[in-house]
C-alpha cells in the first residue's frame, strides 16, 4: 500500500514524498526509523484492486541475499543495527523489510540476533536460527552468514532444478488440453455432421471419438472442468492438513517414479544440515532434534527423531539409522559409521552431500529423458486417434463408390 508523508528531519528541514508499506503503523515506523518527524501520513487510496497487495512471500533467494549482504557488512565492520537498517532499507520486498526493521530494533534494545530471528519462523528456520546462535557464540557471525547464504542459495538452485524438470511435462498436458478443446469445438463438429449424413455404419473409434466430443461440448465439459478444479482445490487444502501431510509423505516415498529421487534429496539435505550444524559446535542430539524438524518430510522426521532418542539412549547416529535402510541407504549408513570412527563425522556428511547431489541432478535428468517422448507420444495418440477415427470411414466411404 502507498502512503503520502510529510514530516521534519532532526534539524527541523520540512520533506515530503511517499512510500510503500503493509499498513499506517508500519510505513511511520519506516519514517521514524528514518530520523523523521511524521506531520502529515495519509494512504493513496486507489480502490480495492489498488490495495490488495500481490504475493510478496520470503523466499530462500531473498533469505539468501540477505545472509550474503550481512556477510559483507561484517566483514566491512559496520555495527549490527546499522548493518540490519541499512540492508532493510534497501529491501523491495516490503514485507520482509518491515521484519528487518523490527528485528533490528529488538538487537538495539539488547535482544541476540538469533533470538529476534527466532520471532519469524516461517521465514528464518530452526536451522538458520541455531547457525547464527553457533555464530554468536563463536564470534564468526560472518563466516556463518557467508555459510548461510552458500548452502540457501544451492538449495534454491536445487528446488528450481526440480521445479523446472516439472515445466515441460505442464506444458505437453496444457497442449493436450488446447488441442482437445479445438477439435471438439472447431473440427469435429463439420466432420461429424458429413460422417452422420451418411448411411454407412461408423467404425466403433468414431462412434467414441463423436460421442466424446459430443459430451466435451455439451455439459460434461463443464462438469469435466468443474470437478478438476474442485479436486485440485480440495487436495491443495487437505495436503495443508496434518493428515494430508502424512498421507502425502508416505505416498511420495512409494512411487516409483519419484520414490528414489526424493530419497537421494532427502539424503542429502540432512546430511547437510547435520554436517553444518556439528561443524558449528552444535551438540548432536540438538543437531539431530533440528535437522528432524527441516527435513521436510514426516516419515525422515520421525525416523530423526528415534535416531536422536537413540543417541540420547547412548547408541551412535549409525547404528541407529542402520535401522531404516529403506530410507538411508547402507552405503550412507557406513560413510557415516566411519566417521564416527575416525572422529569426522562432519567430513563424511559433506562427501555424503556431494555424492548425493549429483545423484540427484542425474536422476533429474533422467526422468526428464523418460517423460518428455513419454507425453509427446501420448500426445501424438491422441491426435492421431482423432484423425484415424475421420479418416477411416472416409476411405471405407471412397471404397464403396
Amino acid at each position: 500500500m502507498k502512503f503520502i508523508y510529510q514530516a521534519r528531519t532532526k534539524d527541523g528541514r520540512v520533506k515530503s514524498g511517499s512510500i510503500q508499506a503493509a499498513s499506517s503503523q508500519a510505513a511511520a515506523e519506516i519514517l521514524r526509523n528514518d530520523g523523521l518527524f511524521i506531520t502529515f501520513l495519509k494512504s493513496e487510496n486507489k480502490g480495492v484492486l489498488g490495495q490488495i497487495r500481490i504475493f510478496e512471500g520470503v523466499s530462500n533467494k531473498d533469505v539468501a541475499v540477505f545472509s550474503r549482504q550481512l556477510a559483507v557488512m561484517f566483514r566491512a565492520n559496520v555495527p549490527l543495527v546499522e548493518a540490519l537498517r541499512v540492508i532493510g532499507g534497501q529491501l523491495s520486498n516490503q514485507s520482509f523489510r518491515e521484519k528487518i526493521i523490527k528485528i533490528s530494533q529488538m538487537v538495539e534494545a539488547g535482544s541476540p540476533l538469533s533470538a529476534a530471528l527466532s520471532k519469524y519462523p516461517d521465514i528464518f528456520s530452526g536451522f538458520f536460527v541455531a547457525m547464527v546462535n553457533a555464530g554468536e557464540v563463536s564470534g564468526n557471525l560472518s563466516e556463518q552468514f557467508n555459510y548461510l547464504a552458500d548452502y540457501l542459495e544451492k538449495q534454491y538452485y536445487l528446488s528450481g532444478k526440480v521445479k523446472g524438470a516439472m515445466v515441460y511435462p505442464a506444458v505437453i498436458i496444457a497442449v493436450m488440453f488446447a488441442v482437445l478443446f479445438l477439435l471438439s469445438y472447431f473440427v469435429m463438429p463439420n466432420l461429424t455432421s458429413m460422417l452422420t449424413g451418411t448411411e454407412m455404419e461408423l467404425p466403433p473409434l468414431t462412434q467414441f471419438v463423436i460421442a466424446a466430443t459430443d459430451f466435451i461440448r455439451g455439459f460434461g465439459g463443464l462438469v469435466v472442468l468443474f470437478a478438476t478444479i474442485t479436486i485440485v482445490i480440495v487436495t491443495i487444502r487437505f495436503s495443508r492438513t496434518a493428515l494430508g501431510k502424512e498421507f502425502f509423505d508416505n505416498l511420495a516415498l512409494r512411487l516409483p517414479v519419484f520414490r528414489n529421487l526424493l530419497r537421494m534429496l532427502y539424503v542429502s539435505r540432512f546430511a547437510d544440515n547435520l554436517s553444518t550444524l556439528i561443524a558449528g559446535g552444535i551438540p548432536i542430539t540438538r543437531a539431530l532434534d533440528i535437522t528432524g524438524m527441516i527435513v521436510g518430510n514426516n516419515v525422515y522426521r520421525r525416523a530423526i527423531a528415534k535416531t536422536s532418542e537413540g543417541v540420547r539412549k547412548g547408541k551412535t547416529v549409525s547404528a541407529s539409522l542402520f535401522e531404516y535402510q529403506e530410507l538411508f541407504p547402507a552405503m550412507f549408513c557406513q560413510m557415516i559409521l566411519v566417521g564416527e570412527q575416525t572422529g569426522s563425522l562432519d567430513k563424511s556428511l559433506l562427501v555424503m552431500v556431494n555424492f548425493y547431489e549429483k545423484e540427484a541432478e542425474r536422476a533429474i535428468d533422467g526422468m526428464l529423458v523418460l517423460i518428455e517422448p513419454a507425453l509427446i507420444i501420448v500426445l501424438g495418440l491422441l491426435v492421431g486417434g482423432v484423425v484415424a477415427s475421420v479418416m477411416i470411414p472416409l476411405y471405407q466411404s471412397m471404397g464403396s463408390v
